[in-house]
C-alpha cells in the first residue's frame, strides 16, 4: 500500500467517530475521552486529517493563538497505515501551515515518538525549569468526569 496521502484542514471532512474511537481506545493520553470532549476540542483547534482515497487514516490537532504559541496534540496514524511515512507527512503539513509560521514556541508532549518529532526540529525544552503544568492523566477514566 503506497497510496498517496491527502492532508486537509477542512473540519467537515473529518471522521469524528473514527477520531473519537481511536483516541478513546488506542491512546495512553486520551483513554476513554468522551465524544463531546473530542468534538469540543476539534471545534477549538486547527485540525489536520490525513486521507488515503476517501478513508481517513491520520489525524493531528494544533491548539494555538496563531501569533506566538502552538501545541501539537492528538497525532496518530491508524495501525494498518503505519510505515508509509504518513506520520512524517502530517507533522510536516502542520509545520508548513501558513497560520503557524513565526511562532515563538511550538510544543508537544510525547511518550513514544521522540524520533519522529526530532527529525522535524523538536527538542527537549531549553529551560525545563521554567515550565509548569497541571496534569490530570486519568481525568477521562476517573469516576468523576469534568
Amino acid at each position: 500500500m503506497s497510496d498517496s496521502l491527502r492532508i486537509s484542514t477542512d473540519k467537515s471532512e473529518l471522521d469524528l467517530a473514527l477520531i473519537h474511537h481511536f483516541l478513546s481506545t488506542h491512546t495512553y493520553w486520551a483513554k476513554e475521552i468522551p465524544l463531546e470532549r473530542v468534538r469540543k476540542a476539534i471545534d477549538h483547534s486547527l485540525c489536520f486529517g490525513g486521507f488515503v482515497g476517501k478513508a481517513q487514516v491520520a489525524f493531528a490537532r494544533v491548539i494555538s493563538d496563531f501569533a506566538t504559541f502552538a501545541n501539537l496534540v492528538d497525532v496518530f496514524v491508524l495501525p494498518e497505515y503505519r510505515g508509509y511515512g504518513y506520520g512524517k507527512q502530517v507533522v510536516q503539513a502542520v509545520l508548513d501551515h501558513p497560520e503557524l509560521q513565526g511562532l515563538r514556541r511550538f510544543t508537544l508532549a510525547t511518550g513514544d515518538a521522540h524520533a519522529l518529532y526530532a527529525r522535524h526540529g523538536f527538542t527537549p525544552p531549553q529551560r525545563p525549569e521554567t515550565l509548569m503544568e497541571i496534569y490530570k492523566p486519568d481525568i477521562y477514566t476517573s469516576a468523576i468526569r469534568r
